[in-house]
C-alpha cells in the first residue's frame, strides 16, 4: 500500500519551521520527493535532542546547536533552538552570552562550545588535542561521541535549511 505525502507529514519539521515551507509551497513538494529523507532529518533531530542521551543535558545540546548556528550564521535555525532553550528552562543571560559569542562561566561548557566551533569552523582541528580537552573537562567517551554526533548533524541540517531557503527565496523572485 502506498501512502499519500500529505497523510505521511501533517506536522511541519524543524527544518520545515524554519524555512517557512507549508504545503502548497514548490519546494516543500520538492522536499517531499524523498519522503524517508525528510523522516530521518527529523527523526535524527530528535534522538539528537532526546532525554534518554547520556552525558550531556539537553540543555547542553541546545547550547551547542546555538553556537553552531551562530558561527554558521544561521539566523533562523538560531531562533529554533533559541526558542527550545526558554521552553526548557535555560536562563536568559546564558543564552544570550551563548548567542552573542561571549565567554560562559562554566569551564565544562565552554570546552564544549569551543570544541564545537572548531568542527563546524575549522573540522581539520578536531584533533586530539581537542577531544582531550573535552575529557578534561569531564565528559565521558559516550558524551564526546554523542557531541561529535551531534555537531556533524547539525552542519547537515545548517547546510540542509540554507539550501532550502536559496530555492524558497528563488521562488518568490521567480
Amino acid at each position: 500500500m502506498t501512502t499519500s505525502i500529505p497523510d505521511v507529514i501533517d506536522v511541519i519539521d524543524v527544518v520545515d519551521a524554519t524555512v517557512a515551507l507549508a504545503p502548497g509551497h514548490p519546494t516543500w513538494a520538492l522536499r517531499r520527493q524523498r519522503e524517508k529523507v525528510v523522516a530521518a532529518t527529523q527523526g535524527s533531530h530528535d534522538a539528537m535532542f532526546s532525554p534518554a542521551v547520556e552525558g550531556l543535558t539537553v540543555q547542553e545540546r541546545l547550547l551547542v546547536a546555538l553556537h553552531a548556528c551562530r558561527v554558521s550564521k544561521a539566523d533562523s535555525l538560531a531562533a529554533q533552538y533559541r526558542d527550545r532553550l526558554v521552553a526548557e528552562g535555560a536562563g536568559e543571560p546564558l543564552i544570550a552570552a551563548v548567542d552573542a559569542g561571549e565567554p560562559v562561566a562554566d569551564a565544562r561548557l565552554q570546552a564544549v562550545l569551543a570544541f564545537t566551533g572548531k568542527l563546524i569552523q575549522r573540522p581539520i582541528e578536531g584533533d586530539r588535542a581537542a577531544v582531550q580537552s573535552l575529557a578534561d573537562s569531564g565528559l565521558s567517551t559516550p558524551a564526546i561521541v554523542a557531541m561529535s554526533q551531534l555537531i556533524a548533524f547539525l552542519s547537515y541540517q545548517i547546510r540542509l535549511a540554507a539550501g532550502l531557503q536559496a530555492l524558497a527565496a528563488a521562488e518568490v523572485s521567480a
